[in-house]
């Protein structure tokens, strides 16, 4: 471990590289977790995509995809268990995804018009969402607005499905992160820690140029690991929470909202790649920490402070289906 903390060392500010560690393949998670203890740093995956014949499958799509079937997984089995029925989930993850994709993507280009170029490099880059370039505030707000009017059309509470899907949702970001792995993007500064996480030269464009390396490979602090462990301890506390308290709805959304952008606030110093910047700090600094802050403030509010309303909490009702055909029972045989 000791040799390869040296190799890092010296891969930055010295014109002088010495030759490259061999590159690890790239495995499952716990596999890069585990080689990371005996290598001295985590290998980056040399592709992120696998071609199937003549399909060419992208493995951020496909973290994008596991995470909402897990979120639709954990929404569905809390919805049922109070009562709610598995339609009303798959209707609200369908327009919820279609127009998540789309507000986060919007959220993506707006921010970062001149700072990506992936945005510029083909005619369809503005929506190229399979080279990364999701942003998750937009992603949130324009996925939660559109299931909400799904819920609300149906006649359940909006209220107690946004805390049945919070959770989930936490649960979909932690399983995404492993998007920005198999991309080598969103990585935070040099670092020399036992877990770096290692990023070839072809991945380094577009940062700074005091923190590229100068041989073959850097190494740089694995935020997107940092998130899925945050995100993934958040999804315990807020399930324990959810049974251990009593909370007026959605409070459980607002604890999702606090404890996400907790972490992301600290997440966006470590952060190198590029953005605007405000009060010499990257803008998505300042709209988590605002974020945050009104997430704080209304929860408290609404839990300890808010009168509650005089209307009792729907709970969750079936959707009302179609006629269904009968078959009379002597005919089966």
């Amino acid at each position: 471990m000791s040799s390869a903390v040296a190799r890092r060392n010296s891969s930055f500010g010295s014109s002088a590289s010495t030759a490259p560690l061999s590159p690890a393949a790239p495995g499952v998670h716990n596999a890069a977790l585990v080689t990371a203890l005996v290598l001295g740093y985590i290998p980056s995956p040399s592709s992120g995509t696998f071609s199937l014949g003549p399909l060419t499958l992208h493995m951020y799509g496909l973290m994008l995809l596991l995470g909402i079937a897990a979120c639709i997984w954990l929404t569905g089995r809390r919805w049922v268990s109070w009562g709610g029925d598995w339609d009303l989930v798959f209707r609200v993850a369908l327009w919820g995804v279609v127009f998540g994709v789309i507000g986060a993507r919007l959220y993506h280009d707006l921010t970062s018009w001149n700072q990506d170029p992936a945005i510029h490099a083909h005619w369809y880059g503005f929506a190229a969402v399979w080279d990364g370039g999701l942003g998750v505030w937009g992603g949130i707000a324009a996925g939660v607005a559109a299931g909400a009017v799904v819920v609300h059309r149906s006649g359940n509470s909006v209220r107690l499905m946004m805390d049945a899907v919070a959770p989930g949702l936490l649960l979909a970001q932690a399983i995404g992160r492993w998007g920005n792995y198999w991309n080598q993007e969103l990585y935070g500064r040099p670092t020399s820690l036992p877990w770096a996480l290692r990023i070839d030269a072809a991945h380094q464009n577009g940062i700074l140029t005091k923190y590229q390396s100068q041989g073959q490979f850097g190494y740089y602090q694995p935020t997107f690991l940092y998130e899925f462990i945050w995100d993934l301890i958040g999804v315990g506390v807020l399930l324990w929470i959810d049974r251990r308290f009593t909370l007026r709805r959605p409070a459980l959304f607002a604890l999702y909202v606090i404890w996400y952008t907790t972490f992301r606030t600290f997440e966006e110093i470590l952060r190198i790649d590029p953005s605007n910047y405000f009060l010499h700090m990257r803008v998505n600094f300042w709209v988590s920490l605002g974020i945050w802050l009104i997430a704080v403030i209304f929860f408290v509010w609404w839990q300890f402070f808010h009168a509650p309303t005089s209307e009792r909490e729907a709970r969750p009702r079936p959707v009302p289906t179609g006629p269904r055909m009968a078959v009379p029972k002597s005919r089966v045989r």
